[in-house]
């Protein structure tokens, strides 16, 4: 019995001092680690006894663990957890080449505020960004009768035109700015969709939509007064879909899948009527611009390579009809390429009532390249200005591209600061107006002096990156003339009408008269006769 006793005593000391090792040293113990503490001879209610501790032990050993869990999911570590989250998705956004396509851009805030109206279609949605919106629902029951016009018309299944799509999706997508919710055949039956609609405008318009199989009095596809509005949505900056999809899917009606150039001619004759000159794109004129091609390729409307949806080609065609504009290499010798622009120094020239009261004449310009102004001898020469109700929409649209699209010059923003600071009051419009260089359609001068106002409210633009910048020095050289002012000031006050000439005359012979009699009077003072 004692020595069964001193076993037992024996036992609890040593399990004592093993807790007290592990309680010290903060490492856990394991079930394992205090049963090996055991001696073969020991009774069974010894053994029983001694697992207790052991369990107890187990339970604190568990409980750390625990904590150590709780540890790991503190609202700290799921903090850090999500920031290498977006660091993963920033590093797979960046990632070489995946801009490489980008060129239909969602419109900048600051560029929309006030004129949503004119970068928001009002009609009919196309590609992505407006797709699904309640009030553009409407025309989706058009959209899919001209692809059932088109795939009866040709004697052809849907399929071919999902699986030809299917393979230019990913091509397609990155075209876009920002991610694309849509999943991967709600975005090919999305272009397939609106693809074919554009096409059945583009040919309706050329050919005609009873060629077509269109009713004379169906309410879209004919020459309806919509027509305008139509227009005017399919031309903004948000609504574009990519020009290779178009001529892909041109290209299957046609049997010829790789024909390019021709979606851009058919676009430039349905857009026609958005041009901002009093002169349409005749037969004779479309055949001019489609034999000037060569001219310069880098510029070229048309061409396969560069086009890169309806806009552009419509952009490229402004500035194409013609020599390209003044290229601009000279002004880099003074400037710096990675300059930040300054918003202080956009007045390129002074307005129309100052450059009058200057001696500057204004002249029209017989030419349908509106941006092709000259300056000679005193005489501003501006080619006519047609202005409706869509060409706040539309410069407001070329020139959110302009500010969008890196490769793009800044040629229609150069164009529009120079006419904005022109334009300070209705009275400068009504002088232009006058002289035949603004034409408009708008309610009063007030109104086209407003719309100028704001097209470059908060646009960023360097004045010495345009192509207007060498002309707009020389009209201010003149303007700083100082005689150049004092002879228009005394033409006007004095030359302006045929009885001021006829006054100014009488008082210069009044005037010799009388210094002859006073002049004879002194001599004969002097020198009188004998």
């Amino acid at each position: 019995m004692v020595a069964v006793f001193n076993k037992e005593l024996l036992s609890w000391y040593l399990i004592t001092l093993k807790l007290r090792e592990t309680v010290e040293s903060g490492v856990a113990a394991t079930p394992s680690s205090v049963k090996s503490i055991e001696f073969p001879d020991q009774p069974q209610h010894v053994q029983k006894q001694q697992q207790e501790p052991s369990e107890s032990l187990q339970i604190v050993v568990r409980n750390d663990n625990e904590n150590d869990e709780e540890g790991l999911k503190s609202p700290e570590s799921e903090w850090v957890i999500s920031i290498k989250e977006k660091l993963e998705q920033a590093w797979q956004d960046d990632v070489a080449g995946s801009w490489t396509n980008l060129c239909i851009y969602r419109i900048p805030h600051y560029l929309r505020e006030g004129d949503d109206k004119a970068y928001c279609p009002q009609i009919v949605s196309l590609g992505p960004y407006h797709h699904g919106k309640r009030r553009l629902r409407q025309m989706d029951r058009h959209k899919w009768r001209s692809l059932q016009h088109i795939l009866k018309r040709n004697n052809q299944d849907i399929k071919l035109y999902l699986d030809a799509i299917k393979e230019l999706e990913e091509r397609a997508r990155g075209c876009y700015e920002g991610s694309i919710t849509l999943s991967s055949n709600e975005f090919v039956e999305m272009m397939v969709l609106d693809g074919c609609f554009i096409l059945e405008l583009f040919q309706g318009a050329a050919g005609g939509f009873k060629h077509l199989g269109y009713s004379r009095n169906d309410p879209i596809f004919a020459m309806r007064g919509s027509m305008h509005s139509i227009q005017r949505d399919m031309i903004m900056l948000e609504n574009q879909l990519p020009l290779f999809i178009l001529d892909r899917l041109l290209g299957l009606q046609l049997g010829e899948p790789n024909q390019t150039g021709l979606v851009a001619k058919l676009a430039l004759q349905f857009f026609d009527p958005l041009m901002p000159t009093d002169e349409p794109l005749t037969k004779s004129g479309r055949n001019r611009l489609e034999s000037s091609i060569g001219y310069r390729k880098t510029f070229d409307p048309l061409s396969e390579q560069d086009g890169l949806h309806c806009l552009e080609v419509f952009r490229r065609s402004l500035l194409r009809r013609g020599p390209q504009p003044e290229p601009r290499v000279w002004i880099k010798r003074w400037s710096h390429g990675n300059r930040v622009v300054d918003k202080r120094r956009q007045q390129l020239i002074h307005c129309v009532t100052e450059l009058r009261e200057a001696g500057v004449k204004f002249k029209k310009r017989k030419t349908d390249r509106f941006w092709d102004i000259k300056f000679s001898n005193g005489i501003l020469e501006i080619p006519r200005l047609l202005i409706h109700d869509g060409t706040k929409s539309l410069f407001l649209n070329l020139i959110a591209l302009e500010q969008c699209h890196l490769d793009c010059s800044n040629d229609i923003t150069s164009y529009v600061v120079f006419m904005d600071n022109l334009i300070n009051s209705s009275e400068d419009v009504g002088y232009l107006h006058y002289c035949g260089i603004i034409e408009h359609w708008l309610g009063s001068d007030a109104e086209v002096a407003d719309l100028f106002n704001r097209l470059c409210q908060e646009v960023v633009y360097d004045i010495n990156d345009s192509y207007l910048s060498r002309l707009s020095a020389e009209v201010n050289r003149y303007y700083n003339h100082k005689w150049n002012a004092w002879r228009a000031s005394l033409r006007h006050n004095y030359f302006s009408n045929p009885w001021a000439i006829i006054s100014f005359f009488a008082a210069v012979i009044l005037l010799l008269l009388t210094f002859a009699q006073s002049f004879y009077g002194i001599y004969s003072y002097y020198y009188p006769s004998h």
